[in-house]
C-alpha cells in the first residue's frame, strides 16, 4: 500500500491531542495500579505473587480492559506514524506523555476517590471516565491516498463477481448450475414412478424450483469464493510475519520489549509497597513515588523524542542506551532504605521508561511505514505479555524470600539481557559480514612450450 505525504502538521495536530487524551484516560488508571495493589492486598488478604496478578494483568493481556488498551495503543500510535515523518519525534513524545499524565493524575485522584466512595466505587468512577475515548476516536481520520480512494459499497447482484478473483482451476457458476440439472434430470427419471401430485412441487421446470436451485447455487459459490479469499488472507499474513522475523532487528526487538516488560514495569506497580516493606513511614512520603515516576516519564517521553528528530541521533542506540541504564537502576533498588534514596530511583527509571515515546519510532525505522501496524500489533502483544508476567514474578520472588532484594536483581538483569541482545543485532558489523564480496577476476596462466633443441 502507498502513502501519500506526510502532512507534519494541519490536522495531524488534532490526531496529536485526540491520541493525548485516548492516553490519558486509557493507560492513567492501569498504570497507577500501584495505589490500588495496597487496597487489594488488605481486601484478598493474600500473597504478593498472586494479587499482583490483578495488577498485572489489568495492564497486560488477558482482560476485555486490556485489550482495548492494547487496540488503543496501536491506532494512536499507527495514525500519528502517518500524519508526520519529520517532526514523528516529537509528535510520538506528545502523545506518549498523555498516558504519563495520567499515571500522576490518577494516582492521586485514585487514593481520594477510595477515600469517599471506596474501592469499588472508585472503579465504576475510573470506568465512567474512560468513555471519553469514544469522543476521541470520532475525530481520527486516516490519511487517504489520492492513488487509492476509499472502496465502494458494492451492489448485492455483484457480490459474487467482487469475489471471483481466483486464478485456480474450478468450476464456475454456470458448470455447477449444469451439473445441478444433470442432477435433476436424474433424480426425474427415478420420480416417474410416483403420481404427478408427489413430484410436480420439486420439478426442475418450475419456475419456483428453478429459482430456488439457482439460488443455492450462487450462495454455495460465492461462500466458497469468501473462504479461499480468507485463506490467502491468513497465508499472506503468515507469509509476512515470517519475512519480519527474518529481519535479526526485528527479532531482537521482540526479545529485547518482552524481557524489558518483564523487568521494567514492576516498579510502576510495587514501588509502593517497596517503600512500605523498607520500613518507610507515610508521613516521610511527601510525594507518592507512583507520581513521581508517572511525572518522569512524561518528562523522558517528550524528551527522547525530540532527541529522535535530531539527524545525528541513531534512535536505535539512543533506545538500547535507555535499556542498559534501566537495568543497571533496577539492580540498584535493593541498595535503597530511605525516602530519598527511592525517589531519586523512582525519578529515574520514570524518565528511562519514557522510551515508549521512541518505541515507535525505532520499529518504523526497522520494518517500514507500511508494516508499521503489522509489526507493532506483534510487538505489543509481546509487551502487554511481559507486563502480565512481570510483577507476579517479582511478588512471588518476595513470598519466597520476604524481600524485594532477588526479585529487582532478576528484573534487572531481565532488562539488561534485552539491552545487550539487541545492541549485538544492531552493530555494523553485521552489515559488513553479510556485504557480499566482488569476486575475484580469473587467472590467466600462460605456458611456453619448450623448444626440442
Amino acid at each position: 500500500m502507498e502513502f501519500p505525504k506526510s502532512p507534519d502538521g494541519g490536522w495531524g495536530w488534532v490526531i496529536v491531542a485526540v491520541s493525548f487524551f485516548t492516553q490519558f484516560l486509557c493507560y492513567g488508571s492501569p498504570l497507577a495500579v500501584g495505589v490500588l495493589y495496597i487496597e487489594w492486598l488488605d481486601a484478598f488478604g493474600e500473597g504478593k505473587g498472586k494479587t499482583a496478578w490483578v495488577g498485572s494483568l489489568a495492564s497486560g493481556v488477558g482482560l476485555l480492559a486490556s485489550l482495548g488498551c492494547g487496540l488503543l495503543y496501536t491506532a494512536t500510535v499507527t495514525i500519528t506514524c502517518q500524519y508526520f515523518d519529520s517532526r514523528r519525534g516529537l509528535a510520538l513524545g506528545l502523545i506518549s506523555t498523555g498516558s504519563s499524565v495520567g499515571l500522576f493524575i490518577y494516582a492521586a485522584l485514585q487514593r481520594m476517590l477510595i477515600e469517599f466512595y471506596g474501592l469499588d466505587g472508585c472503579l465504576l468512577i475510573v470506568g465512567a471516565l474512560a468513555l471519553n475515548i469514544l469522543a476521541c476516536g470520532s475525530l481520527m481520520r486516516p490519511l487517504q491516498s489520492p492513488v487509492c480512494p476509499f472502496p465502494e459499497k458494492i451492489a448485492p447482484e455483484n457480490v459474487l463477481e467482487r469475489y471471483s478473483t481466483y486464478s485456480e482451476k474450478e468450476k464456475s457458476l454456470e458448470e455447477n448450475l449444469n451439473i445441478l440439472d444433470k442432477g435433476y434430470s436424474t433424480e426425474d427419471k427415478c420420480t416417474n414412478t410416483l403420481p404427478n401430485g408427489d413430484w410436480a412441487r420439486d420439478n426442475p421446470k418450475n419456475p419456483t424450483a428453478a429459482a430456488h436451485k439457482k439460488k443455492v447455487v450462487e450462495q454455495t459459490y460465492f461462500c466458497k469464493q469468501l473462504a479461499k479469499r480468507k485463506w490467502q488472507s491468513y497465508r499472506n499474513y503468515c507469509g509476512e510475519t515470517v519475512s519480519l522475523f527474518k529481519n535479526k532487528v526485528f527479532a531482537a526487538l521482540f526479545i529485547a520489549i518482552l524481557l524489558f516488560d518483564i523487568g521494567g514495569f514492576p516498579p510502576s506497580l510495587l514501588m509502593e509497597d517497596v517503600a512500605r516493606s523498607s520500613n518507610v513511614r507515610e508521613e516521610d512520603l511527601t510525594m507518592p513515588l507512583i507520581s513521581i515516576i508517572g511525572i518522569m516519564t512524561a518528562v523522558g517521553k517528550l524528551l527522547l523524542g525530540i532527541m529522535a528528530d535530531f539527524k545525528w541521533v541513531n534512535t536505535l542506540y539512543l533506545y538500547v542506551a535507555t535499556l542498559i541504564i534501566t537495568g543497571l537502576a533496577l539492580c540498584a533498588i535493593p541498595l535503597a532504605k530511605s525516602y530519598i534514596t527511592l525517589a531519586i530511583l523512582s525519578g529515574i527509571l520514570g524518565f528511562l521508561t519514557g522510551n515508549w515515546s521512541i518505541f515507535p519510532y525505532v520499529t518504523t525505522k526497522t520494518v517500514g511505514i507500511d508494516k508499521l501496524a503489522h509489526a507493532y500489533g506483534i510487538l505489543m502483544f509481546f509487551a502487554g505479555l511481559g507486563n502480565s508476567l512481570g510483577p507476579p514474578i517479582v511478588g512471588w520472588f518476595y513470598d519466597w524470600t520476604q524481600t524485594y532484594d532477588i526479585a529487582f536483581y532478576f528484573s534487572g538483569f531481565c532488562v539488561l539481557l534485552g539491552g545487550f541482545i539487541l545492541l549485538l543485532a544492531a552493530l555494523p558489523c553485521w552489515d559488513v559480514c553479510n556485504r557480499k564480496l566482488p569476486k575475484p577476476a580469473p587467472t590467466a596462466f600462460f605456458y611456453k612450450v619448450a623448444s626440442n633443441v
